[in-house]
């Protein structure tokens, strides 16, 4: 079949065919009298591949469409042909600013479908809660640093991401990768912490409090900072429910919702802390709610370290993983001597934890929101359908309603104090 080029001589010509190629029908109404910009996807300020339609009257925005789906790369229906454990790695590549939370929010689901969720040794859940909270300071960390970076404040990056750096070494130390950590297991972890971990974490809670201190002296009463956030970018308590925010985004709103409260998994309902909640929901409020998390993640770590079964040194050899040949790997003495085991761990590793049919749904408190999954299984190894809950796609969904009305800078602003990751966004 032949194909055939149209040449437009006429610029403005050209400009009209581009915006109704790149768009659907909800854009076709963007020709007329108003500016067309394209924010995006390659923009420093949009955190990621994120394009942003924008109608302008003048300076103020009178339209604006997101366009996702530049990062798309099938992650849900990579699940449907690989076991629950070799899922893991793929949800490292969610939102890669808390790999750690990822990791248990998924295997947590998994755990939910086999009936097992109530069985991990305690020790294994003080760990897991103890890798939720230090992700969520460090995805924290970096997006009130890039946030701040956005408007103008680069100091507050260096401050941030200083204390982001001392998170990856106890990452390294712990699963023995920086970023993509693959740490849980289906019925527990990879492994215990190493010697003198848990005492590295006390030693950079001691300091982390000191750093947000200092990033809050610079931002919470910085004529700039408040100027360009204060009263920008209001959403509503109605709003953000109607649209289904989760996370610090609908907390700043006003309502208090918090996954770790609400529906307690792991031993979140043996912690105590608070959970902050906004007044205007605009983007001042989401900016202090994360700084006020970032503390209560503090509180709760310091409780996870002096309540942890075995103590630092695990003297007493607290188990971190279920002790069940068919759903964990045996150790590894024991497979290179004994039948049984070697049975078990072939059966594991070729066709995965065997999951009796049915359908769950588990949700997590991750550092953008719930992270959801849900499994459809029909026995086996692998699941028959997986989909994922991304708390970065659903608080995406509220851009038209909140940016029109709002100036160009604005955006900037907006966007982030939506902290969102566009790897988990498009999937």
């Amino acid at each position: 079949m032949a194909t055939q080029t149209i040449e437009f001589k006429d610029p403005a010509a050209r400009a009209s065919a581009a915006v109704a190629a790149a768009s659907d029908d909800d854009i076709q109404d963007l020709k007329g009298d108003k500016l067309v910009l394209n924010m995006g996807p390659s923009h420093p300020s949009t955190h990621g591949v994120l394009r942003i339609l924008v109608e302008m009257d003048g300076e103020t925005i009178t339209k604006a469409i997101p366009d996702v789906g530049y990062l798309h790369r099938g992650d849900e229906k990579i699940a449907e042909n690989m076991t629950y454990n070799q899922f893991v790695p793929y949800t490292d590549r969610l939102d890669y600013l808390a790999p750690l939370a990822n990791n248990v929010a998924y295997v947590l689901a998994v755990e939910k479908l086999m009936g097992i969720d109530g069985a991990i040794p305690p020790r294994g859940q003080y760990l897991r809660v103890i890798c939720c909270e230090l992700a969520r300071i460090s995805a924290h960390l970096l997006g009130l640093g890039a946030f701040a970076m956005d408007v103008g404040a680069l100091t507050v990056f260096l401050h941030t991401f200083t204390e982001r750096e001392k998170i990856y070494n106890l990452c390294e130390s712990l699963t023995g990768a920086r970023f993509t950590t693959s740490y849980t297991r289906v019925g527990g972890l990879t492994r215990d912490c190493p010697p003198g971990w848990i005492q590295a974490v006390r030693k950079f809670l001691d300091e982390v409090v000191l750093n947000i201190a200092e990033s809050e002296t610079l931002l919470t009463r910085n004529r700039i900072f408040v100027d360009r956030t204060r009263d920008v970018g209001v959403i509503s308590r109605q709003l953000a429910i109607d649209y289904g925010l989760t996370g610090p985004n609908l907390r700043g709103s006003g309502v208090d919702y918090d996954v770790r409260k609400a529906n307690p998994y792991l031993v979140y309902k043996d912690l105590e802390f608070d959970v902050p909640v906004g007044s205007v929901g605009d983007c001042y409020d989401r900016y202090l709610v994360r700084m006020e998390e970032m503390r209560q993640s503090v509180r709760i770590l310091r409780q996870c370290l002096d309540r942890i079964p075995g103590g630092a040194d695990n003297a007493s050899r607290e188990p971190v993983s279920i002790q069940d040949g068919k759903v964990t790997l045996p150790p590894k003495t024991k497979v290179l001597t004994g039948m049984e085991e070697l049975i078990h761990q072939f059966m594991i590793v070729t066709q995965g934890v065997n999951a009796p049919p049915g359908e769950v749904y588990f949700g997590a408190e991750n550092p953008k929101g719930e992270l959801g999954f849900y499994i459809h299984s029909r026995g086996g190894g692998t699941p028959y359908r997986l989909k994922i809950r991304a708390p970065s796609f659903v608080n995406l969904g509220i851009l038209p309603e909140v940016l029109p009305g709002h100036m160009m800078s604005d955006i900037v602003s907006i966007l982030g104090s939506f902290d969102f990751v566009m790897g988990e966004c498009d999937r």
